[in-house]
C-alpha cells in the first residue's frame, strides 16, 4: 500500500488519467446496462424476427440496401432517420424494431430517437451488416 501512495505522490498526472479511465470504463458499463437501446449479435436478431416478429430496418444507403441485405429487412433512408421522420415505420411501434447500419455506429443515434420518438423495443446489430456477413448468414439483394 506505501507503494501506491508514494507512486501517487509522485506522478500525480499520470494518476489521474488513470482514476479518469476506470471512470470512463465504469460508466460506459453502466450506461450500457441500463440503457433502454440493446445491442445484439447476429444470432440474437435472427430469434428476434423469429420468436418475436422482430422488424429489421436498413439504414444504409440505398445502392448499399440493393446490393445486399437482410431478406425482409425495410430501409430507412438515412436522411429521414436524421430528420426523425419514421412514419413508415408507424405500423410496427409495438414490434421489436432492429436497426441496422454498415457498421453499427451509425444506427445507435438513431435507435436513440426512435425510442424519444416511442417505439418501444428498439435494437441495433452491433457490428452492423458487417457482422452479419462475417458471421456467414444469408443476404438478398435486388429492390
Amino acid at each position: 500500500m506505501d507503494q501506491y501512495i508514494e507512486f501517487v505522490g509522485n506522478h500525480p498526472i499520470l494518476s489521474l488519467a488513470w482514476v479518469a479511465l476506470v471512470a470512463l470504463i465504469v460508466g460506459g458499463w453502466f450506461k450500457s446496462k441500463f440503457s433502454a437501446i440493446r445491442q445484439i449479435n447476429p444470432q440474437q436478431l435472427t430469434l428476434l424476427i423469429n420468436r418475436e416478429d422482430g422488424v429489421v430496418v436498413d439504414i444504409r444507403a440505398q445502392k448499399e440496401f440493393n446490393n445486399g441485405r437482410i431478406a425482409g429487412a425495410e430501409h430507412l433512408s438515412s436522411e429521414k432517420a436524421k430528420q426523425s421522420d419514421f412514419s413508415s415505420l408507424e405500423k410496427s411501434k409495438s414490434k421489436p424494431i432492429i436497426l441496422v447500419c454498415t457498421t453499427g455506429m451509425t444506427a445507435s443515434g438513431i435507435a436513440t430517437a426512435m425510442h424519444k420518438a416511442g417505439f418501444e423495443s428498439v435494437y441495433v446489430l452491433s457490428g452492423g451488416m458487417g457482422a452479419w456477413q462475417s458471421a456467414g448468414l444469408p443476404t438478398t439483394t435486388g429492390r
